[in-house]
């Protein structure tokens, strides 16, 4: 059987032959992942199932980032949890308060996941690992109980839909644009328990950042997985964080898809995800003036350098709308330090921005932004489901870095045309 690339690091991982889609598979793990929400969850069923050590202190990361710093009683005993635990197991890889981040930017730039590795997390966003050539895909508390416990976890082998973006990107048109622009076409169920591959010029040509972004994504078409090439790009971007970069996996040339979505990128403009679903996606240009209050610029879909750098690049020398509330949300330290260093914090704080830790913060309507009553939000997060940000009377539009900050400027959704 020729194999694609999602198939190729399945095999890579277990001793089954893998021959076809649907087909059970025991598969050994490069990483466990949980937080501060899914963690305490996990560690239970660990100990509800008689566990007493983890199967590798050196692959379990537990990264405390939903409530950073811990906004109440509850989320601070979550983390107290998690701390404990990571204490008596001895874990090398466990993450809060300063040296935290958003846990989908902090293991790509940490080493902990790699090209090729097969990760499993306690969070459903864990897929971001395919933009950088990995399967990853979230799971309940419990499977992350037993992989914890026994370093491995079995798998139904996908069908995999190939994603082909050909054509030329215009100005102000990013690696958001393409995934919602997907979304709406395929909508939320339309790769239901199977895998996404991203291929084509457009592709082979996206910097790694905005990969990570789609891949993030990927759960929101129903997928299991959302996988990049492991490329020559990828390789480059590796070498210069000072990662391995030896890695070469590809799929075989006539290998079998379930299917193909074409998608010509040429003439493609900025779109927003309108309430409140993430595949009612629609051309910033055709909505109504649509005021709002709030704009939320991070998540682990759009927070890392290239990101706040792009919107910085439209808030400098002009100031968020009064009566918006604009924050900014860098996803890790090392993120932070970099914009810090590079000018970007104060371009954000000069144009009235709210500049805060970096934590999922009002992502999953935590806490640091969340929504009142009939109050509207742009945001580069993922999701826009109802209440998923504050009010049930609330409205989420889902956008990418520069059509969120011109939004903020412009005190309605906006695309940064416009200015």
């Amino acid at each position: 059987m020729k194999q694609n690339l999602t198939y190729k690091i399945l095999q890579r991982h277990t001793s089954d032959k893998i021959t076809e889609p649907g087909q059970i598979v025991q598969c050994k793990v490069d990483m466990v992942l949980a937080n501060d929400i899914t963690g305490p969850l996990a560690i239970r069923s660990f100990e509800g199932m008689g566990a007493k050590k983890v199967f590798d202190k050196d692959k379990i990361a537990l990264v405390m980032d939903h409530f950073t710093p811990q906004k109440d009683i509850d989320s601070a005993n979550q983390v107290r949890i998690s701390r404990k635990f990571a204490e008596e197991q001895n874990l090398t890889h466990y993450y809060e308060g300063g040296d935290s981040g958003v846990e989908h930017t902090l293991l790509p730039e940490l080493g902990l996941a790699n090209p090729g590795d097969l990760i499993v997390g306690a969070d459903s966003h864990t897929c971001t690992y395919g933009g950088i050539g990995a399967f990853a895909t979230g799971m309940g508390s419990t499977d992350i109980a037993a992989a914890m416990a026994l370093g491995e976890t079995w798998l139904k082998v996908p069908q995999v839909i190939r994603v082909i973006y050909d054509g030329e990107l215009a100005d102000f048109v990013s690696a958001k644009d393409l995934m919602l622009t997907l979304i709406g076409i395929i909508g939320v169920d339309g790769a239901l328990y199977q895998g996404l591959e991203f291929t084509g010029p457009v592709i082979d040509r996206l910097p790694i950042e905005g990969r990570l972004t789609m891949a993030n994504m990927a759960i929101e078409a129903g997928a299991k997985t959302g996988i990049f090439p492991i490329d020559d790009l990828l390789r480059q971007w590796r070498a210069e964080e000072g990662l391995s970069a030896d890695l070469y996996l590809e799929a075989d040339k006539d290998a079998v898809y379930a299917r193909d979505v074409e998608i010509d990128a040429t003439g493609l403009e900025p779109v927003v995800a309108c309430p409140h679903i993430p595949s009612n996606v629609k051309k910033i240009s055709s909505l109504p003036p649509t005021e709002i209050q709030q704009v939320v610029i991070g998540s682990c879909t759009n927070g890392r350098y290239s990101d706040l750098e792009a919107a910085a690049k439209v808030f400098k020398g002009r100031k968020v709308k009064k009566g918006v509330r604009c924050i900014v949300l860098p996803s890790t330290p090392k993120v932070w330090k970099k914009a810090l260093k590079n000018g970007l914090i104060e371009i954000f704080m000069e144009a009235g921005c709210i500049v805060g830790p970096a934590t999922c913060g009002p992502c999953l309507g935590g806490h640091m932004g969340i929504l009142g009553d009939a109050e509207r939000a742009v945001a580069t997060t993922n999701r826009n489901f109802k209440g998923r940000m504050g009010s049930l009377d609330s409205e989420i539009y889902l956008a990418s870095p520069v059509s969120a900050a011109a939004s903020a400027v412009l005190g309605r959704v906006a695309s940064p045309a416009e200015l």
